[in-house]
């Protein structure tokens, strides 16, 4: 695989709009931080995006599983703290002769882009969604102008996606294995972002860190390192 890309994807969990805003406020976090270490980024997807750096997946896998957030959503007009949750993946880029996948058993679909991408992503169906059919695994991607590159980046999605399977399967029932992935793919909550107090505490190594609305803002380096100090 290629440990020096990294394929983040963040979903939103329990929580309606606030969860949607909140995956959206993670996305905006990770995409900061990258700006800052000058890694190059890629937008495939609604909050889907490749990023580019040295040795970056094994950077990032640690920050796969469930992110909880309390805080007071701007829609809430008793200031009530409310609770949300969205889910990060983190997957390598893994290459096409590491994972087989029959052309036979995709299913394609096209379809108009909503995002901002000019006329041609506008007008043309240049947009994709694949069903791998043994899996029921599917991926959409349409954040490039033409329709080949979607499809390029959709089946990077599932050969990363396949290979994150095997990798748990291997875990499971392999006495000793050790997943090269992140142990929150299994969707454990990892973190817990408590904007009141003003915490992010990571749960996995039982450490709290303050001055959220800086960390939220791309200043990861201290959080991720620690982390990784002591899992990795």
């Amino acid at each position: 695989m290629n440990t020096n890309i990294a394929i983040v994807e963040i979903r939103p969990g329990v929580g309606g709009d606030e969860a949607r805003i909140w995956a959206n406020d993670l996305l905006r976090m990770y995409l900061k931080f990258a700006a800052t270490k000058g890694w190059k980024t890629n937008l495939i997807d609604e909050r889907v995006v490749k990023i580019s750096g040295q040795d970056i997946f094994n950077l990032l896998k640690n920050e796969a599983g469930v992110h909880r957030v309390q805080r007071v959503p701007e829609t809430e007009r008793k200031g009530r703290v409310h609770t949300s949750t969205a889910t990060v993946a983190v997957l390598p880029e893994i290459q096409e002769n590491q994972v087989n996948v029959n052309p036979n058993e995709i299913e394609w679909q096209f379809y108009r882009a909503s995002s901002h991408g000019g006329q041609n992503v506008q007008k043309v169906s240049t947009a994709v969604r694949l069903l791998h059919k043994p899996t029921g695994i599917v991926v959409t991607a349409q954040a490039e102008r033409f329709q080949e590159q979607n499809r390029a980046n959709a089946l990077v999605i599932l050969r990363a996606k396949l290979w994150q399977e095997e990798e748990l399967k291997k875990e499971a029932t392999v006495s000793g294995y050790r997943a090269s992935i992140g142990r929150g793919m299994r969707n454990e909550k990892i973190r817990t972002y408590n904007f009141p107090q003003d915490r992010l505490t990571d749960h996995r190594i039982n450490k709290s860190f303050h001055n959220l609305e800086k960390i939220i803002d791309g200043d990861l380096e201290k959080v991720i390192s620690t982390v990784n100090s002591v899992l990795n």
